[in-house]
Formats: C-alpha cells, structure tokens, sequence
C-alpha cells in the first residue's frame, strides 16, 4: 500500500513541476456570480472559488459540474457549466459528513489499530456508531479519539482519491482486513474504483469529499446510548451542531433490524450481491417478507390486547412513501384474525382541492402542512364513526387535484376498531378531542438498516425518495424530475410535522426489506434516466442511479402480492 501510495505521490510531483511550453485556458461559467472567464486548464474548482469571487453563507463543500455534484478536487479541462454550493444544501452535507466520518475511521485506526468502527445509521441529528475492540474502549480513550480528529483536521491533510482497476482495489482491501469493502466492488461490475487515501490510511466512499481535512471544522463525538454518536452541523443552521434529540424507540428499532441482519448473514450490500450471485435471492425474499409478517402479526396482537382495555383508534402515521397503505392493509387481515372488525380511513382521503392547499415560507403549495387537510370534515366523520353512524368517505383524484365522491361508505359496530392512516396521524391537534387511552399509536418507517458497507450507511430517505419516483410515475402522472424538484419540500415538510411525533408511537414498524433496493433497481433506473441533464434535478438522478448500481438486480417475481413492496412497484392484490 505504501509503495502505491509514493508511486502516485511522485506521478503528481512530476505532473505538477513539468514545464508547460503555454499556458492553455478554457472557457468556465459560473452560475453563482453569472460570469463567463477563461482560466488556465487543469484548474480546480477550489482554485476557481477565488477567479470567480463566489461568497456563500456558509461553508462551500462541493459543486455541480454540468449539473453533476463533483468535488473541489475536480479539475476542468472542457467549457463547464459550475455552481458551488454551501453546506446548507443536502448534496453538501453529504460531502461534509463522509470526510467527517473518514476523519473518525482514521482517527479510531491511529489510537486502537486493531479496532473496527460500524457507521450504521442517521439518528437523534447524528450518526450512531459502534467500535468493536479487544480492549474497552473508556472515557479516556474517546477523548484521545476525539483529540486525534482535531489533529488530523488542524493538520489540512488532503484526501487523496485515486483510480485502479476493480480487482487491483478489492486485493488492496483485501490486505488491508476490509472485506466488507472487497466483496461489495467485487460484486459490482465496475470496471474500475476510485478510494481514498488520508495519510497512508485507505477507504472507500461512495460519493465526493472535500479537498483536504481542513474544512471539516465543526464536530464531535459523544457515548450515546450503548454506542457514539458523530455530531455534525445543523442543516438549518450550519455554523452551530445540531441539538442531540431523545429518539430511543426509533434507535431500538434499527438495533432490531440490525441484529436481524447479523443473524441473516446479510449486514452490507456485498452480502447481498453474494446471496444473489450463487442463486439465493428466493430464500431473502423469502425470509424478509415472514419477517414483516411476524411483526404485523405481532402489532395486531398487541392491538387486540388493548381492545379488550377500552382502546377503539389505531394511528398510523409516517414520512412520505414509507408504506402506512399496504401496512395498514395488511394490519387489518391480522386484526379479523383475532376477532376485531378493522375500519379503515386514509387521510390522503381528506386533501382540500389543490387550489386552497397553503402555501410554505417558498411560496410553494405545502402537501405535507396538516392545514392541507379538511380537520373539520374529517373531524365530524370521525366522531360519526366512533358513535356507530354511516359516513360518506371523500377520495382525492391526486391527477385533478380535486376531491370526489365515488359512493363509498363507512360505519362501524361494537366490534369494531377504527384505523386512521395518513403522515399527521400522530399529531395531537388532529385527535385532540379523543381521550389517549383510546388511541394506539403506530409510527412506520422505511428504515434502511443494510449498508453498502462498514462506513457507508444507506440513508433512509433515498430508499423512501425511490419509492415515491417509482409510485408518483406509475401512478399519480408525475416525472422523476418533477418529484425531485418537490423532495426539498417534502423533507422539510416531514421535518415539521411528522418526525417531532415519532416518539409518541405505541409501536415502530420498519417497512424496508433486505432485498428491497435490489429489487427496486430495474423499476427505477429507466425513470430516472429520463431526466433530462439540462436540468438542476440531474444531479440527484446521477447520484441515485449511482448509488443503484452497487446493487445487483433481483427479480420481484418470486415477491408475494400482498408485499408492501407492491404498493411502489406494482402487482399488489390490494385495491388502492
């Protein structure tokens, strides 16, 4: 690795020092001041910050390049089309956090050799993570690994991205004890990878870091329940961390999927890619489909307990695309099971007509706001249904933006449990005027616990964001570009008014499934290559289709109809 390592060093040390015989320009645009300038060829976009004189509010952490994220590192050497953008944007953050989290690796590397770091997933506005090692890791220790990071940031020290054919990299993490990193490029078809080297330490990131350590000045570690926690700056307000928020259940949640995995054999995407390889998709399926199963069986049993304690309203609440319809479906199947007569209302049911949806901060209409529903007719049929009485149920035709009625009708008896499913059924405001030992409350979720590998989490909001091009496409007549340009909107939407209730959930139910991403593949990538690259929302479709591709695909043949899976891609035996 060494030897490699000085190689590369002394190719760069004669490429720079080489003596050009002229100075060649090319021709760059830069979105963020207007301007049109020739510079000199090979410059990088850290250089042209300053050519240009581009300010942003915050710390500038990459850019896209003929909308296409790319790292400050990146040099041009054609006409090219730039915008950087500060930390405040998401693709920014990205590239903050992953050369925060390769600052960790190399900072638990440098003080406990022998230790392994899990990077597993987003929580409580951090990244939890684990550190096994033959010894204990202490108070003391954590300090010196904090202090480490400090040091290697003070130091500036550059993160070095070199590419290699596919096998010459899985032999270089082969050697270097990281399987997890070998089998998940040696079950890709990539015929070459890019890793990183940050001081004679080598790693694998999915996705562009900032030039050199120096930028990454806001952080801090933390114990946190069991584990650590990584801080990293508020997104609203990224010169400050972001506030360490209460979410137990929510990490008791992943600790159960993960403890799932582990005993699967199933912990990163490599192993999956494997498992697909020697044939052994049909047996994933399989055993993820029973899994979900025993939980909703489970819920349901826990329901039927509190039946029998005065509880008459079972709450279903959850982000955009996280599967609340088929859960709640398939909830109702487990409930008749044990003797309950289920009741089902969707609050999607309950929009107000497009034309009075308010409006957020960006002038934009608010779909997420819980003032985009009709609480008044919704709260006289609620109360009508608790009493025993018929009520017509409204539709919402999400093509017209139009309410409808198409003669459905509800009503309940004493043996019934009244389901209500929709993104604000947790908010106090919207049952405000039913007594809470009435109610149970279920928060679901479609918490990615796979990873791609040991330092690379899969967030859950690209596995929801997925969903939802697959589903708006299919069936609401929306492009991919057109529900990427709304995912900012959604996210802060969610942020507002889904995620501050989650812990007020009885129950959480994660609705993402070991083969899930690989199945979702074939249905996303031809969506998404539809976006036209003129565009802004490009970038997210890069990235995605990107990030898809590390999967192997898998056919949804063998998936039952009755999957949660199906309400995204199709072929459910539920009506919609």
């Amino acid at each position: 690795m060494v030897s490699m390592y000085k190689k590369y060093c002394i190719l760069a040390v004669e490429t720079t020092f080489k003596k050009p015989t002229m100075i060649e320009t090319v021709k760059i645009h830069c979105l963020n001041t207007g301007e049109y300038k020739e510079v000199p060829m090979g410059s990088s976009l850290e250089e042209l910050i300053d050519v240009f004189g581009v300010k942003k509010p915050y710390l500038i952490a990459n850019a896209k390049v003929n909308n296409k994220t790319e790292s400050l590192a990146y040099r041009v050497y054609r006409p090219k089309r730039v915008e950087y953008v500060d930390i405040s944007d998401s693709s920014a953050m990205r590239t903050y956090t992953r050369s925060l989290c390769f600052i960790l690796a190399k900072a638990v590397h440098d003080i406990i050799p022998n230790a392994e770091i899990f990077i597993e997933h987003s929580i409580s506005n951090g990244y939890y993570f684990q550190i096994k090692a033959d010894e204990k890791v202490t108070p003391e220790k954590l300090r010196m690994i904090r202090n480490r990071m400090r040091e290697i940031v003070d130091a500036d020290l550059p993160f070095i991205s070199i590419e290699e054919e596919t096998p010459k990299v899985v032999q270089l993490f082969r050697q270097q004890g990281m399987e997890d990193k070998a089998l998940l490029l040696e079950t890709s078809d990539f015929l070459y990878a890019h890793y990183f080297v940050l001081d004679n330490y080598v790693d694998y990131y999915y996705g562009c870091l900032t030039p050199s350590t120096g930028y990454i000045q806001l952080f801090d570690i933390q114990e946190y329940n069991g584990g650590y926690l990584l801080r990293i700056p508020d997104k609203n307000n990224p010169t400050h961390l972001a506030p360490v928020v209460k979410q137990e259940k929510l990490l008791n949640v992943f600790r159960e999927h993960l403890h799932f995995l582990e005993i699967s054999g199933l912990n990163n995407v490599g192993d999956l890619n494997k498992a697909i390889q020697e044939k052994r998709a049909s047996v994933v399926i399989q055993i993820s489909e029973a899994y979900q199963s025993k939980q909703i069986a489970e819920i349901a049993t826990q329901i039927s307990q509190k039946f029998d304690e005065g509880v008459r309203l079972v709450l279903i609440a959850g982000p955009s695309s996280s599967g609340k319809t088929t859960f709640r479906k398939r909830l109702e199947i487990y409930l008749f099971v044990n003797l309950l007569k289920p009741v089902g209302v969707s609050l999607d049911n309950y929009f107000v007509d497009r034309d009075k949806t308010p409006l957020d901060e960006f002038g934009e209409k608010d779909y997420e706001s819980l003032y985009a529903l009709d609480l008044e007719l919704l709260e006289e049929h609620l109360l009508a249904l608790m009493q025993g009485k018929e009520i017509k149920v409204p539709s919402y035709n999400f093509l017209t933006g139009k309410r409808e009625y198409r003669n459905n009708k509800l009503k309940t008896d004493p043996n019934s449990v009244l389901i209500i499913e929709g993104i604000h059924a947790l908010n106090p405001e919207l049952t405000a005027h039913i007594p809470e030992n009435r109610k149970f409350k279920i928060y679901v979720s479609a918490l990615t616990s796979i990873s791609l590998d040991d330092h690379n989490w899969i967030p859950t909001a690209d596995n929801r964001l997925l969903r939802r091009i697959i589903r708006d496409y299919r069936y609401r007549g929306y492009s991919a570009q057109e529900t990427i340009a709304r995912w900012e909107s959604v996210r802060r939407g969610e942020d507002k008014w889904i995620f501050p209730f989650q812990e007020y959930a009885d129950v959480m139910f994660n609705s993402a499934m070991i083969y899930e991403l690989a199945a979702i593949r074939r249905h996303a990538e031809p969506i998404l290559t539809k976006v036209p690259r003129t565009t802004p929302e490009y970038a997210e479709a890069y990235r995605l289709l990107k990030f898809l591709s590390y999967f192997n695909y898998i056919t949804d043949r063998e998936m039952p109809p009755t999957s949660l899976l199906r309400e995204f891609l199709g072929g459910s035996s539920f009506r919609y």
